[in-house]
């Protein structure tokens, strides 16, 4: 974990001192709906029946992101969005426990290094994005226990996307990304539960644009 971390602030640092040459600034505002395709190694503890499980629902918010561009093409871009809050509701063995047995606000920066086809005076413009989330899992509650902690998690995304311009300075943009999240989740109560969740979340987001 902490060569991940270290590899994650050296990859912001690169990414800052690229943008130092930057030309132009692209401001982005909209709404984003986070859709996790959960899966867990399911839920054990003392008690707990075989076959014990978890589903993570899906959460929409409102995300800003700032870009940089250090060549016409290449750019430096980072994403956040307004914590959501997560839930998830029991399945298999547990189903008649019901929905919201656990929820958490989702902070999760990202920082992406993007590639821009065609030139800059074109109106529609494809890119790409590779880059580096960081999700940090805050205000935890479950029904299930008193005491709940998720542990962060450090991963690399991937994103598509478009933008079109509609003046010189306004636009609108459309994008996916898919992010690697990863939590280790403990429950404290009369007894002790246990899980790993791989949210595997696919992320649409649409809004308008800004650059000066």
């Amino acid at each position: 974990m902490k060569t991940i971390s270290s590899l994650t602030v050296a990859a912001v640092l690169s990414l800052a001192a690229f943008a130092a040459g930057a030309q132009q600034n692209v401001v982005k505002i909209g709404i984003t709906d986070y859709v996790p395709n959960s899966k867990t190694t399911g839920i054990t503890g003392i008690g707990v029946p075989p076959g014990a499980d978890a589903d993570v629902g899906s959460a929409t918010t409102v995300i800003f992101v700032y870009e940089r561009m250090f060549t016409p093409n290449i750019g430096a871009e980072f994403v956040l969005g307004i914590p959501p809050r997560i839930k998830a509701k029991a399945t298999g063995t547990v189903a008649f426990l019901g929905d919201d047995v656990l929820s958490a606000k989702n902070v999760a920066p990202t920082a992406f290094v993007t590639y821009h086809f065609f030139d800059p005076g074109t109106a529609f413009r494809p890119y790409l994005g590779i880059g580096i989330n960081y999700t940090h899992f805050s205000d935890v509650k479950s029904s299930l226990a008193p005491k709940v902690e998720m542990s962060d998690s450090t991963g690399i995304a991937g994103e598509a996307g478009i933008s079109y311009a509609i003046t010189k300075d306004i636009g609108v943009f459309a994008s996916i990304a898919a992010l690697r999240v990863k939590s280790k989740i403990v429950a404290t109560g009369t007894t002790v539960l246990q899980t790993t969740v791989d949210f595997r979340p696919i992320v649409y987001s649409a809004g308008v644009t800004y650059q000066f």
